[in-house]
């Protein structure tokens, strides 16, 4: 049992620029692995001859994998190791979006990075605190991101 401790979030100051993550590579293996867990084995993803005949020429990722990056390239945007944070007097929640758009699709083999903004933050009738962040998603040589989004996630502080 933890001490009790008064909820500290962690600092949000709207419009400023929280961070850039580390280049991450997108490997083949990361988009079989993500099409066989998610039971969606979409040839123009997994299979490299049927995608070479396709709109990208070759296998891309798929839209939800760079989606499911966020919080891997927030973490080391903030400068955290991956894992579970264990943050004084409260826990951060995925609360969902308010704006998604897939912009280009991520080839195999490139390397991506997140660019988070703050952007409000607002208290809920149950003291928790909602917090919406700009994300950038940019493919390493690209003049346009992969995805551009509106995050929100929640702060809910642990009970007294």
């Amino acid at each position: 049992m933890r001490d009790a401790v008064k909820a500290e979030p962690p600092p949000f100051n709207p419009g400023e620029e929280i961070g850039v993550s580390d280049w991450l590579t997108i490997t083949q293996e990361m988009i079989n692995a993500f099409g066989l867990v998610t039971q969606d084995p979409d040839p123009i993803h997994m299979d490299e001859a049927v995608a070479a005949a396709g709109p990208f020429g070759q296998t891309t990722a798929f839209g939800f994998l760079t989606m499911s990056m966020l919080t891997a390239l927030l973490r080391s945007a903030q400068g955290e190791a991956p894992g579970r944070s264990d943050a004084p007097g409260g826990h951060g929640l995925n609360y969902g979006f308010d704006r998604v758009r897939l912009v280009s699709p991520v080839p195999a083999g490139s390397r991506i990075r997140g660019r988070f903004t703050a952007l409000r933050r607002r208290e809920d009738d149950k003291g928790r605190l909602v917090g919406t962040y700009e994300c950038v998603v940019e493919i390493e040589g690209n003049e346009r991101p992969a995805m551009v989004a509106e995050w929100v996630t929640i702060w809910v502080p642990d009970a007294e």
